[in-house]
This record gives structure tokens, sequence and C-alpha cells, in this order.
């Protein structure tokens, strides 16, 4: 763990605020331009200045890793809010994170942070049973097809959270990224009239999709 972000007292509310400012604009410019993307645009889009930003982050490794767990812990927070909420738990869960864009910064940064660091590997493999359980929660009620995986999630979240190519505004994005969630989650949902219907291609369970990344680190 960084002794800087750990041996720290607990920061007053305006510290704390400018803290979540500075990761949430990290967050979407790093989506926006890449993880090497000028700091500038960081402070900037944060509204503070340089001195908040390396009082809190001494350097980009700092920043990296930080950035990763305030977006895991985010999405702890819509897990637990999904599975208390009315309604179909898995889409109200996907919903939130896609805003919260995971899918895009998490893969982006795997070459920068460590992601065998402790307190992202608890993070990381704290939320898998909730989606499992969201996932079952969706069979048992019918409102999600039987042949769903948890990689099917998983792997559908990157694929809609990362950027369009070409000159698209940062609205846009957004506005297509739901746009293509909710014609997702129509596939999702069993089709009428034909509820027996497979889908092409295997299905991978959490087991099976920690299996092909420890093929990946090991072939790397």
């Amino acid at each position: 763990m960084n002794n800087h972000e750990s041996l720290k007292t607990p920061l007053r509310a305006d510290a704390q605020r400018n803290r979540e400012r500075i990761l949430a604009a990290a967050c979407e410019i790093f989506v926006e331009h890449g993880p090497d993307a000028p700091l500038e645009e960081v402070v900037e889009r944060a509204g503070v200045g340089f001195g908040t930003l390396y009082r809190r982050f001494p350097d980009r490794a700092a920043l990296y890793r930080a950035v990763v767990i305030y977006v895991l812990e985010r999405l702890h927070t819509i897990a637990m809010n999904a599975i208390e909420a009315a309604g179909p738990s898995l889409e109200i869960y996907l919903r939130d994170a896609l805003d919260l864009r995971v899918g895009a910064v998490v893969p982006m940064l795997l070459d920068r942070v460590p992601m065998e660091d402790p307190e992202i590997m608890r993070l990381r493999q704290r939320d898998a049973p909730l989606v499992e359980h969201m996932i079952q929660q969706g069979h048992e009620s019918g409102s999600l097809r039987r042949d769903v995986g948890f990689a099917d999630i998983s792997l559908l979240l990157i694929r809609l959270s990362r950027p369009l190519p070409g000159p698209i505004s940062p609205d846009l994005e957004k506005q297509l990224a739901h746009r293509h969630l909710e014609i997702v989650l129509a596939g999702l949902r069993p089709p009428e009239g034909n509820p027996g219907s497979t889908l092409p291609g295997p299905r991978l369970d959490l087991a099976d999709l920690r299996a092909l990344s420890s093929e990946e680190t090991t072939s790397a």
C-alpha cells in the first residue's frame, strides 16, 4: 500500500471534497484522453490547483492507484444500492456502473497499477459475489436469460464503457452509451415466445474468467 495514502489522518470536509473532485476528474480525463493525459486537464476540470493535487498525490503512480480504489469503492456502493432497490437489481447496477465508467478506467490502468496490491485485490474480489447474486436473482425472477453468466456481464460493461472513436462530445458519448445499454438489456431478457433459445459461444462464469486472466498473466 502507498505509504503516503495509508499513513494519514482523516481529511477535513473541504479537503475530502477536493480529493474526490480530483479523482472524479481524473477518471473522466483518463477515459477521454488516456492515462498519459496532462495533469493540467485534471486540475482544471476538478477546479483545484496543482498544490492541492500534489499534496494528495505526489506522483502519477499514487494518482493512478487512488483512481482505481476510488472507482472500486464507488462500484461497491452501486452494487449494494442495486441489491436493496426495487426492480431488477442487475439492470439498476449496470446503468449506474456505466456512468462510473468502471469498465474503461480499471482496464486502462492495468499496466500502470499493480493489481496484486492487497487493497485493490480485496476490493475487486469483494464485489464478485454481489454480481453473482444479482445474476442468480435475475435467473430466478425470469428477468435474465439463464444462459447469461458472470463473464457476459463483466465483459459487456467493459465494451459499453469504452469511448467511441472520433470527435464525439462527452455528453453525446454518455447518451449513446446508455442507449446501447438499453439495447443490450433488452437482449439479456428471455425472448418472448422462444424462452428456450440459446446464445452462441461459451458461457463463462467467474471461475472461467479468473482462469483466463491467470493464463494471460502467465503468458505475458
